[in-house]
């Protein structure tokens, strides 16, 4: 690289313009400045889905901060093939069901030895708000089809660009959605909340 190419690239970081392309090459390199800086681009999207899968404040920002973690040990594996948005999204949703199957396994345990624990799902949302129902419906769909409403409706994905993140067909993600809307209809109907 030259002097010249250098000298931009270090300015465009100093200046927090640089592209995540760049930001990736040079974290991959040991660049703990362009890592931090593509940590702090992207957190709010790895909490956004953490908190849409998980439905918890508290569980989406041990999510979110265990994908940092994750993704400091695996940028260097990141080969530029699929969106970067699309490989995070893989590491916030393998973190987010992480988390889900350490939840199962210690209230197993918990059970088993006769403790009851008293968890808060405190989201700070009104209980009886029409949002937060939905999205707790949303939490107990098919995993697949919570991903597709995730995507779609919580992140504003195209079809097209869900399909890309979940590594599907456009029309699989289609199908998710048809089937989700179709479930969450009979979910909230029960619920009184249609």
């Amino acid at each position: 690289m030259s002097m010249m190419a250098m000298t931009l690239e270090v300015g465009m970081l100093e200046k927090g313009d640089a592209s995540d392309g760049l930001l990736i090459g040079l974290a991959r390199d040991g660049d703990e400045t362009a890592f931090g800086r593509l940590v702090e681009r992207h957190y709010d999207f790895v909490y956004r889905v953490a908190y849409r899968w998980c439905g918890s404040r508290a569980d989406a920002e041990d999510i979110a901060q265990e994908v940092c973690i994750r993704l400091g040990r695996a940028i260097r594996g990141f080969k530029g093939n699929a969106a970067f948005t699309s490989w995070l999204y893989t590491l916030t949703l393998n973190a987010a069901r992480d988390l889900a199957r350490k939840a199962r396994r210690d209230a197993v345990k918990t059970e088993a030895y006769g403790v009851h624990a008293l968890v808060s799902g405190a989201t700070g949302l009104l209980p009886d708000d029409p949002a937060e129902a939905m999205w707790n419906a949303v939490r107990t769909l098919p995993d697949k089809q919570c991903e597709a409403v995730v995507l779609v409706y919580g992140e504003g994905f195209s079809h097209a660009a869900a399909a890309e993140t979940m590594g599907c067909a456009e029309a699989t993600v289609s199908w998710h959605i048809h089937e989700a809307k179709k479930r969450l209809k009979v979910l909230m109907r029960r619920a009184g909340e249609v």
